[in-house]
């Protein structure tokens, strides 16, 4: 199992040290989003460079950690033009640069379901659509000159919020560049949770060959978390404190994705190593 987890789960850290702390942990890889881990480099827009890139991709390599995926989560729906315009600039500049870091993925969500809901009540959903089918399609473009994949995450309440819309996605923007970032946490919502297993059957009977990244956590339902489309309010929990069927998502996954890289999130620096040790017995039991 390459099992890794969201560098900055242990916050904001210069680089030799959030490297040595990621090891000591038992980890191999990482998702790495540079502003949001980096604490002595200046990561911001502008700044990255290959010589940068390596720099930090040799940092991690000397504690036998592997940089699997940038993070670099932005709102590709957002409707101010001139932000998106700007995100979509700091993605494309992750994506010239993911190879000098090691790594062939970029990751991202695609903002919330309602961003038009205000202005265009009656057609929200499909205004939301087209945009992100645009951003989507300039970043995949982008994607094919340097060989690298878009890690697209679907979330429930985002824009793309199902393994349905992540299909028309597919089908709207035909790039063999896009590649499914699966969570299984993610898509769930109160009432989705009761079909639970037949949407993550459905994702690798039908979507393994496109899964390039999995994240793995729990998840529950009641007060506090936070919203994921409609229902109560959403939790994420330690692995195996939560309502995921677990044995049916690790069985399927050494079955369809053996060696798929995982990486575990929604959960604090204290939980992460017991979120990992109950990872790797349930995957083992599988």
């Amino acid at each position: 199992m390459k099992l890794g987890i969201l560098a900055h789960t242990y916050g904001k850290l210069p680089a030799a040290e959030l490297a040595r702390k990621v090891a000591d942990e038992g980890f191999t890889s990482v998702q790495l989003a540079l502003l949001k881990a980096i604490g002595d480099i200046d990561c911001s827009p502008g700044k990255l460079s290959p010589g940068l890139a390596n720099h930090i991709a040799e940092t991690f390599d000397r504690e036998g950690v592997r940089i699997a995926v940038l993070g670099c989560y932005i709102d590709p729906v957002h409707p101010d033009e001139s932000v998106r315009r700007a995100e979509i600039a700091r993605f494309k500049e992750h994506l010239r640069l993911a190879c000098d870091f090691g790594c062939g993925l970029v990751a991202t969500e695609t903002g919330s379901i309602r961003t038009y809901a205000e202005y265009h009540p009656s057609d929200y959903e499909a205004r939301g659509w087209g945009i992100l089918r645009e951003s989507v399609s300039e970043l995949a473009e982008e994607a094919e000159k340097w060989g690298v994949k878009l890690a697209m995450e679907p979330v429930a309440g985002h824009t793309l919020h199902s393994l349905d819309h992540f299909r028309r996605l597919l089908e709207e923007v035909p790039s063999s560049t896009i590649g499914l970032l699966f969570d299984a946490c993610n898509l769930l919502n109160e009432e989705r949770l009761p079909q639970q297993d037949r949407l993550i059957r459905d994702a690798f009977e039908t979507l393994a060959d496109k899964m390039v990244l999995i994240h793995a956590k729990d998840v529950d339902f009641g007060e506090g978390g936070h919203f994921a489309g409609s229902g109560q309010p959403r939790l994420d929990r330690p692995i195996g404190e939560g309502l995921l069927n677990k044995a049916l998502l690790y069985r399927l996954l050494k079955e369809h994705k053996p060696h798929i890289d995982i990486s575990i999130e929604g959960v604090t620096a204290s939980e992460a190593k017991r979120s990992a040790d109950t990872l790797r017995r349930m995957y083992a039991e599988a």
